[in-house]
Parts: C-alpha cells; sequence; structure tokens
C-alpha cells in the first residue's frame, strides 16, 4: 500500500520529493523515486508483502518497464505461476513485480488478469509511453492533471496542487454533484484542472495525446427467469465470499476485522475463522448508552465471542470538531458522509495494533441492505393506488409522522416516500438518495451559483440503472449504488481515512467476482419479501448469533443530528453564520437559516443537508481561503 506521484513532462526537479511528503501518511515505511528526462516516478511505500525486496519504484533487468503501485493484488501468487510457465523470471516476492511481468506478457490487457485493488503508473520506455491503471471499483484513487504534453498523477490532489500550473479553479460540475450527493463524481475532482481516472479504466499518454479505455463493467442485465433456490445460492454466496477473505489474508504482517456487530462486518469474520486457526483481531466502535439506537457493541461483541477473537472497543466521545480539520484536509475535497468520523476513529484504533484490516464494506449494495431496496418494491405497489388515495397518503405522512434524530428516521423515510409518489423510476430512487434534489438547490442556490451549475447532476446513475435486469426495478436500484455510491463514497471513505491512520484496508464484498456473481441472482432471491439481506443471512445462519441476523440494519452512523443541538451547535453556528453565508454568495441565508431553525426546533431533521453545507463551508476555509481571494466569476 502506497502513495504515487510523478509526471511526463515539464516540472521543476524538487517537485517529487515535496509531493512525496504530502503523501507519506500513506506510506511511512519507506519511500523512492526515479528520473529520467522529464519522466518521473515516486512512492512512500506501506510494507505489507515482500518487506525486503519490495521496493519501489522497481524495473525490469532491463529497465524498460519502470512501476509504482498502490494497492495490492490478491491473485499474485497463481499469476505469477502462469507467467513463470510462460517464461517469465521472478527477482522479487512481491505483486508489484507481477504486475511489471504482467504488462510484458499481455501490455495494457494485463489489468484483465488482476484480482485486487490497484493503481499503478507504468513507463514504456521502449514506446515512450505512459499507462495508468485503476482497480474494477475504484478502491485506489488516482488523480491527473495534463495540460500540453505535461501530464502530473498523483493518489491524492494535495499533491498535485504543489505544481505552480495547476489552479485551484472550481469544477462547478463536482460541485453540483456534491451538493446533490454529498460526494464529487467518478471522472472530476472539485478542482476543474485536476481528473480522476475513473474506476476500471486505463489511461496512456503518448507523445502528449491522453487516451482513456474502460476495460470492466457491471455485467449485463440478465432476463426474467427462474433463478436458483435459496439454498443453491446461499452454498454460492458462502464460497464466493470465503474465497475472497481467504486472498485477502495474504500479509507479511499483523491484520485484523473491524466488526461493526452488522451482518455484513460478522460474516466477513465467520469466513476468516472458517480459512485461519490463527489470531484474529476485532475492533469495534460504539457510542455508549446516551445514543444506544446507533450502538452495535453488544452484537460485535456476541461475533467476537462465538469466533474468539482478540476484541477491541473504542467508545466514540462528542469531540467531533476537534477532528473536522484533520478530516477535511484528509479528503481533499468536500464529502459530507458524517460516517467519516466513526470510521476514522476505529482506523487510528485499529493502526495501534495492527497495520491491514478487513472490513464489511460493499454488503449493503451487493446483497440488499438499504431499507431504501424494500421502497423500490412498496413502490410498485403504491404506484398502483388511485390517486386520490395517495394524496391522502401524502398529507397524512407530514401530520401523523414526525421526524427523529436516532438512526432509524421513519418520518423522514415516510415523507421521501409519498413526495415522489407520481415519479416513475429510476427518478423516486436517486430522489431518496440525493441530499438536496433540484427543487431544494433552486430555493438553496444563490442566482450566481444557479447561473453555474450545469444540469444533469445524477446522468451516472441514470445510466446505470438502465443495465437493470431480472424484470425487477431493485436490480437498477442495486446497480445505481454499485456504480456510483460505493465507488465514490464509501470506498473513498474507507482508502482516506485508513490511509490517514497508515492503515491498509480490503474489503472482501468489493471483489469483482462477488459483484458479479451477486448481480446474477434475481433480486426476489437475494431480499426475500422484506428480509433485507435475507440471502447473506441464510448463507450463514448456521455459524453467526441469533440476534446478530435478527436485529435491524444501524449502519454505521453517529447521532449527528443530536450533536448539532449539542457539542457541534457552536461548530454549526460558526460555520453556516448567516454574515458567513451571505459573504461567500453562494447560497441564501434565509434558506440557510430555515435549515437550521426547524432542526434545532426539532421540527424536521436536516442534518445531512447541515452537514453538507458545513464540510463545504470548512473545506473551503482550508483550501481556498488559505491560497488567496476567489470568487464565483
Amino acid at each position: 500500500m502506497c502513495g504515487i506521484a510523478g509526471w511526463v513532462g515539464q516540472a521543476p526537479p524538487e517537485l517529487l520529493p515535496t509531493m512525496l511528503d504530502l503523501l507519506r501518511h500513506r506510506g511511512p515505511d519507506d519511500s523512492g523515486t526515479w528520473v529520467d528526462g522529464d519522466v518521473a516516478l515516486g512512492m512512500t511505500r506501506l510494507a505489507i508483502i515482500d518487506l525486503v525486496t519490495g521496493r519501489q519504484p522497481m524495473s525490469d533487468e532491463g529497465e524498460r518497464h519502470w512501476i509504482v503501485f498502490n494497492g495490492e493484488i490478491y491473485n499474485f501468487r497463481a499469476l505469477r505461476a502462469d507467467l513463470e510457465a510462460k517464461g517469465h523470471r521472478f527477482r522479487t516476492r512481491s505483486d508489484t513485480e507481477v504486475i511489471l511481468r504482467a504488462y510484458a506478457e499481455y501490455g495494457e490487457a494485463c489489468v484483465d488478469h488482476l484480482r485486487g485493488m490497484f493503481a499503478f503508473a507504468l513507463w514504456d520506455r521502449a514506446r515512450s509511453t505512459l499507462v495508468l491503471a485503476r482497480d474494477r471499483l475504484g478502491k485506489k484513487p488516482l488523480y491527473y492533471w495534463h495540460q500540453g504534453r505535461t501530464l502530473l498523477f498523483a493518489s491524492e490532489p494535495k499533491a498535485l496542487l504543489l505544481h505552480p500550473a495547476v489552479s485551484r479553479t472550481l469544477n462547478w460540475e463536482a460541485l453540483h454533484h456534491y451538493l446533490a450527493f454529498g460526494y464529487t463524481p467518478a471522472a472530476h475532482s472539485i478542482f476543474a484542472g485536476i481528473a480522476k481516472l475513473p474506476p476500471a479504466h486505463t489511461a496512456t499518454l503518448r507523445d502528449g495525446r491522453l487516451t482513456l479505455s474502460r476495460y470492466w463493467r457491471l455485467p449485463p442485465g440478465a432476463p426474467p427467469a427462474a433463478g436458483p433456490s435459496v439454498a443453491e445460492a446461499a452454498e454460492r454466496v458462502r464460497h464466493e465470499l470465503r474465497e475472497a477473505v481467504r486472498l485477502r489474508l495474504e500479509s507479511d504482517v499483523p491484520l485484523g476485522v473491524f466488526l461493526s456487530g452488522g451482518v455484513d462486518s460478522s460474516a466477513v469474520v465467520a469466513s476468516m475463522r472458517e480459512v485461519t486457526s490463527g489470531r484474529i483481531a476485532t475492533f469495534s466502535v460504539g457510542f455508549g448508552r446516551a445514543f444506544a439506537s446507533y450502538d452495535e457493541l453488544p452484537y460485535a461483541r456476541l461475533v467476537a465471542e462465538r469466533f474468539g477473537t482478540d476484541h477491541h472497543e473504542e467508545i466514540l466521545e462528542p469531540k467531533v470538531a476537534e477532528l473536522l480539520p484533520t478530516i477535511v484536509r484528509h479528503f481533499d475535497e468536500p464529502f459530507a458522509d458524517s460516517s467519516a468520523i466513526p470510521t476514522f476513529v476505529v482506523a487510528q484504533a485499529t493502526a495501534h495494533h495492527v497495520k491491514v484490516a478487513l472490513s464489511g464494506i460493499g454488503g449493503d449494495e451487493t446483497f440488499g441492505g438499504y431499507p431504501r431496496y424494500l421502497g423500490v418494491r412498496a413502490a410498485e405497489r403504491y404506484a398502483r393506488l388511485p390517486r386520490w388515495l395517495r394524496h391522502c397518503a401524502d398529507a397524512a405522512a407530514s401530520k401523523l409522522v414526525s421526524d427523529s434524530r436516532s438512526s432509524r428516521n421513519l418520518g423522514d423515510w415516510v415523507r421521501r416516500f409519498v413526495a415522489g409518489a407520481e415519479a416513475p423510476m429510476p427518478d423516486r430512487y436517486i430522489g431518496w438518495t440525493r441530499f438536496f434534489g433540484d427543487g431544494d438547490l433552486a430555493r438553496l442556490a444563490t442566482p450566481a451559483l444557479r447561473a453555474c451549475l450545469p444540469p444533469g447532476a445524477d446522468a451516472a446513475q441514470r445510466e446505470a440503472y438502465s443495465g437493470h435486469g431480472h424484470g425487477d426495478p431493485m436490480d437498477g436500484a442495486f446497480r445505481i449504488d454499485l456504480a456510483t455510491y460505493l465507488p465514490e463514497d464509501l470506498l473513498v471513505m474507507a482508502d482516506r481515512m485508513s490511509m490517514a491512520n497508515s492503515l491498509e484496508l480490503r474489503a472482501p464484498f468489493c471483489d469483482h467476482r462477488i459483484v458479479e456473481a451477486s448481480l446474477g441472482i434475481p433480486p426476489a432471491v437475494k431480499v426475500p419479501g422484506r428480509r433485507l439481506k435475507g440471502l447473506l443471512k441464510a448463507a450463514f445462519a448456521s455459524v453467526l448469533p441469533a440476534a446478530v441476523l435478527s436485529h435491524p440494519k444501524q449502519g454505521f452512523m453517529i447521532p449527528l443530528g443530536d450533536w448539532l443541538c449539542a457539542e457541534l451547535r457552536g461548530t454549526l453556528e460558526d460555520l453556516l453564520a448567516p454574515e458567513q453565508v451571505r459573504a461567500r454568495g453562494l447560497f441564501e441565508p434565509a434558506e440557510v437559516e430555515r435549515l437550521e431553525r426547524e432542526h434545532l426546533a426539532g421540527i424536521r431533521n436536516h442534518a445531512d443537508r447541515l452537514w453538507t453545507l458545513m464540510m463545504a463551508e470548512l473545506w473551503t476555509r482550508e483550501y481556498l481561503d488559505r491560497h488567496g481571494p476567489w470568487s464565483l466569476q
């Protein structure tokens, strides 16, 4: 696991060491550089595999190919054996060299043979070509800036911003996407000149020309057909997850597991115990009795006891305001998923004990864990009700079901459900996932900001839904989340918060073979009736504690609504003070005040919306205000 950086073209010679200094948290164990004329490659290394001979940048024996690589190739041993059978000889035990030899054998198609998480830059001296590549789901980041015949790349934008030609000008498309969903999109960063290599893409630079190519997609939707039995599907799920976990135990240093107490991380622990008899360290975070609806520690303890793990717990005290500047600096872009806070805390605690941890991230998207998936199924029936009855339900919902600050805000769920009753899919589903809809933004944004925001913030979501299969719109909802929310929010958060603490995080549910297998299973089998993750629960019913399988989903969330009214109220009032909002010129002060007033009075829970605005303001102070005056123009 590393931070990588470099360029082809013109750059100050002192730039590379400075870039690597900013990426040191991603790999504090080692660093290396290679410069050849107008080509530079650098890395900072978190040593996990082949601690002695796995140093980078790495070349083949003839120094034709040079590589810097961030990530892990989980099938590198099998791939190495295949390459040796083809006549390749290896000098190290590292997965980095396996990529080099695979490129020599297959060219850019080497990525088709890699199973893992990766972002790499490979310089082919004979062809004067730079090859960039990123894994299928986007677990490892790769940003670049391209102008004329110069291309810079780095694991995080902060390193690119060091180059004197790289501007901090805002990308309005990315800002629009952030306000809609709380994160920036797959191909764009918040900075106009800095792009992201999207997941499942390679890019080649030759003679100053950059060409992007996609090498993997979610499998096409299957036509309606009789699916496997629950027993058959459960057996396959159990096998696939066990294999994905087994591959992710490859390490020359100790590793552990993030154990939330939910089904996903518990299934990872159960699978881990099946393939190893050794020590398993588990790590959990809780919130204490005051916020019991957010706390899954009792269930995590049950799993730890069942599988005999070395269990560690961290109670998150409400000192969040002190963490926020650090968290903002590690994202480099505005990021509004408040789960970043507990993720940072559990990563910090885990890093005191191990250098690698497994996580249950991706289980909800692959096996149907979000309540909104049931909303898709209910929406089909609701749409068949007479219009007058739907209108009555809409009116009753706003009066009879109040908002809650607990982790299960039924009032907000019901209100969002009935509000889009007249809209077709995928409009309804996308609306449920947005922080600010188009109507909300029309009220929130000032005329100057509205003039800057391009349309189509949800284009990627709509494209993903269009590929749904099984004759079931729930499959489309899975695809939306697998194509956007998982790679652009959850995996970004996992990477930045773990790397902030020099911890490598591995996600078995994000193995592309598990994703492909899950999309081949009809939604009615994965989510039978109203039983979220019913198939996954059936697969592990014989080994997981009954209480873990039966308790409602809570999610890795914080009691944000309550904290904004108490411990974080001062932060809220500072960041969104009317005079501050007015001076920015982005949002209408009266609309921001309304959101704040309704939330503090308990009329509506606007925690996510307020947090989105707070993080935008905090990011602006850190990344724009500190570097000179700026404006909407």
